[in-house]
């Protein structure tokens, strides 16, 4: 037995291979190389999900007036306690849709978290809900209803990056939970929300807000050394590097910063975030020479986003909104399958004792 299921075989499954020897992930026989920045989100839900969908043409229409509906059922009347954060406002609202394993559910689930994480933001700042506007694309009506206003082209294109880039990721925690939950026939809906539940997690999808910290309290290039090594000197963790599965540089990573370049005037703090990544790379070279630790999706995720004008405790959020495809897909592969997860357990406690 392996800790963790590390190496146990739990799925076969057409959807998405990560091969971390060789820095590479398949999603649906394409490599992400193929995929980032040429794909959008509409496109990236036919590839994964087309038979329960309209072709590629009408997927854009189809989504909108998922996201209109779920406005005007669910956002018109939401009243969600304050002391609530983002991620759990967004899984208690998408825990209002009706289950099921038809299409209707699954544009409903697609769009929910494009829907959701906006308002609940802006909710929390007293302001109103922005309505969808069905005529827009998933990531651009996403930023519409955070900020306000329309977003460059450059911006939608880079959040679509995001979202296809993070769209499946072989049978991540999040994943597994969502087929487990899907083998007992609970429904799609069920199936998502214990994949939100998965995600929020600080060791799996709650992870990227950390580096904004970490960049905030560095400040400048000058200082990321120093802080570096005073970081490592108590023992800290270095956010945004490693990854359990990479033993080379994490592909998504190199995805994420060419969407971070193409926006230009708007890319935030990227020679800041540059000037970090070089110089951990270098500490952690010269100190943990025996191991790989190179830059993770965690990193320019925390940049890409807030870059977009996402805070960080949405980060979580605006992740659901990408790996929903892969759960669902996930999710109705398991269906088809038929099977029930059930594994096994070795039991290591004490024993009863024999009666005198």
């Amino acid at each position: 037995m392996s800790d963790g299921l590390e190496n146990v075989v739990a799925a076969h499954t057409v959807l998405s291979e990560v091969d971390g020897a060789a820095g590479r992930l398949i999603i649906c026989g394409h490599s992400l190389d193929e995929l980032a920045g040429r794909t959008s989100f509409e496109k990236m839900a036919v590839m994964m999900l087309g038979d329960l969908l309209p072709d590629a043409q009408g997927v854009p229409a189809a989504l909108g007036a998922a996201r209109r509906e779920l406005f005007e059922t669910i956002v018109a009347d939401a009243s969600l306690p304050s002391a609530l954060g983002p991620v759990e406002q967004m899984r208690a609202l998408t825990a209002l849709i009706p289950d099921g394993e038809d299409a209707a559910t699954v544009l409903k689930l697609l769009a929910a978290p494009a829907v959701f994480t906006p308002a609940v933001l802006r909710m929390a700042k007293g302001l109103a809900p922005i309505a969808p506007d069905p005529t827009l694309s998933q990531a651009a009506d996403t930023l519409r209803m955070l900020t306000d206003r329309a977003p460059t082209p450059e911006q939608a294109a880079a959040l679509d990056t995001y979202l296809v880039t993070v769209a499946d990721h072989g049978l991540n925690a999040s994943t597994f939970a969502a087929r487990v939950v899907a083998s007992t026939r609970a429904g799609l809906v069920s199936a998502v929300l214990a994949g939100i539940g998965a995600l929020k997690g600080p060791l799996h999808g709650g992870a990227p807000g950390p580096v904004i910290e970490m960049l905030d309290a560095i400040g400048a290039p000058q200082n990321a050394r120093p802080w570096l090594e005073a970081a490592l000197d108590r023992g800290d963790r270095l956010m945004g590097f490693g990854h359990r599965i990479y033993r080379v540089r994490d592909p998504r990573a190199d995805a994420l910063k060419g969407a971070l370049r193409q926006l230009g005037a708007d890319a935030g703090r990227l020679a800041l975030a540059e000037a970090v990544e070089q110089a951990a790379l270098a500490i952690l070279r010269e100190r943990k020479p025996g191991r790989t630790l190179e830059t993770n999706v965690e990193f320019y995720t925390a940049l890409l986003l807030e870059a977009l004008g996402f805070p960080p405790e949405a980060f979580t959020c605006v992740f659901a909104l990408g790996r929903t495809t892969g759960w669902l897909a996930h999710a109705r592969e398991q269906i088809a399958g038929g099977k029930l997860i059930r594994p096994q357990s070795v039991y290591v406690g004490p024993r009863p004792q024999a009666a005198a």
